[in-house]
């Protein structure tokens, strides 16, 4: 036989992968605006094809990255098999360098490891390297360059990489979604990431994509759900989920035992590290999923803009109007008008704060979805529901009752800041 197939995706949307119809059983993951590598069987051995090249990747709509990914994506395809399988993983090189691919997570061979130089020779451009190796034990795992991972990583390269239980009763759950964290430095107007960036990203993404383009996790009620969530950015991130408290029930070092498993509601997923946690989805609604440090809730973030919050700028801007009309002042209460004015923007990027929800700007960004709850979903039915309708009694509403003389807005002791006029 020859080389598998390296199948290829083009679209930045979720693909839903069919249940086996042949060997164990297992339910496949959802990766989160990513799909699955398909495999063929070879007497007895899952063959993967897995192609390393620069890519094209929708970020949003209206912001597309060049990037470096596997099979047409960054981030790469999920690879899916059976604890107890024996895999072989063909690798494709396209790119301008030698590369490998490294098994994050998974105990095999040490010249399987993928480490250019130490476990073997990097692959060349041009080049096809083939490894091999059995799945020893079930879990979520992860997979990239260890060769010039500086450019390689930061231009895209990663995946994930999931060991189902040959068991198909341990662990299961009815939805499982896969999130794998990464991060770029993107100048607004640019499409190529800035690979020398240590801290100061600007795109926060999950699975390369950033809200309000990221798709939201739909659920059945009654569910029993699985988030995976993997890191490969250099920090780390506190990944925090509305509405529910859950148990976290596996890290890369393997599952957790059911008495060791430990309530949350929101998991610290650390650098080069996957945690996954179950819930059961049993209270309707549209329930926030984001990381809990702020700035990656955000979009093309400019970290040299100055705090104008309570700085009177009315004078200046009639100064500037002399010259540029249409200059208009911003930040002196907060940045959150920005979400909703829908400003010309340079090409290929997004606005910093973004998406509209059923009452309004969501103002958010970069790390983002909603979990949507909902009675009658069918099992394998994951498209979006739209918003939830909140029942009679069980929204908060405005207080249209006479306000306390302290609760003014025009009372000094609300101003957090002195307004001085700016002198020139």
């Amino acid at each position: 036989m020859g080389l598998p197939e390296a199948a290829q995706m083009n679209s930045a949307a979720t693909a839903i992968t069919p249940r086996p119809s042949s060997g164990p059983d297992y339910n496949p993951v959802v990766t989160l605006n990513g799909w699955t590598l398909p495999y063929r069987m070879n007497n007895g051995v899952k063959e993967f094809h897995l192609v390393a090249e620069p890519v094209e990747r929708e970020l949003a709509d209206g912001m597309t990255a060049y990037l470096w990914g596997y099979n047409g994506q960054s981030t790469g395809p999920t690879i899916e098999a059976v604890e107890g399988d024996r895999v072989r993983i063909y690798v494709t090189n396209k790119l301008p360098e030698g590369t490998t691919v490294h098994w994050h997570g998974l105990i095999l061979p040490s010249g399987m490891d993928g480490v250019s130089g130490l476990s073997h020779p990097s692959i060349p451009p041009g080049k096809t390297f083939i490894y091999e190796f059995d799945l020893i034990k079930s879990g979520t795992f992860m997979y990239h360059p260890h060769g010039d991972e500086m450019t390689q990583m930061a231009m895209g390269m990663m995946g994930m990489f999931v060991v189902h239980p040959k068991d198909p009763d341990f662990m299961r759950v009815d939805r499982d979604f896969l999130i794998m964290l990464n991060a770029y430095d993107i100048d607004p107007g640019t499409y190529v990431p800035r690979i020398m960036t240590m801290t100061d990203f600007n795109m926060w993404t999950w699975n390369s994509r950033i809200f309000p383009d990221i798709d939201p996790l739909v659920v059945n009620k009654g569910d029993k759900v699985r988030v995976r969530v993997g890191n490969l950015t250099m920090t780390n991130h506190p990944i925090h989920m509305h509405g529910y408290d859950f148990k976290v029930t596996c890290t890369d070092g393997g599952w957790v035992p059911e008495a060791a498993q430990w309530p949350e509601v929101s998991i610290d997923i650390p650098v080069g590290a996957m945690r996954a946690y179950d819930f059961v989805a049993d209270h309707p609604g549209d329930w926030a999923i984001h990381c809990h440090k702020s700035h990656h809730t955000m979009n093309a973030m400019g970290h040299d803009v100055p705090t104008f919050i309570g700085v009177n700028k009315k004078p200046l801007a009639q100064k500037i109007r002399q010259f540029q009309p249409e200059y208009m002042p911003m930040g002196t209460s907060g940045m959150g008008d920005m979400a909703k004015m829908e400003m010309p923007l340079p090409d290929n990027t997004i606005p910093m704060m973004t998406g509209w929800g059923p009452y309004g700007p969501i103002e958010m960004g970069g790390m983002f979805s909603v979990v949507k709850v909902r009675e009658g979903i069918d099992a394998d039915d994951y498209s979006d529901p739209g918003w939830y309708d909140n029942p009679p009694g069980e929204m908060a509403y405005e207080w249209t009752g006479k306000l306390p003389e302290f609760a003014s807005n025009n009372n000094p002791k609300t101003i957090l800041t002195t307004h001085k006029t700016l002198k020139g």
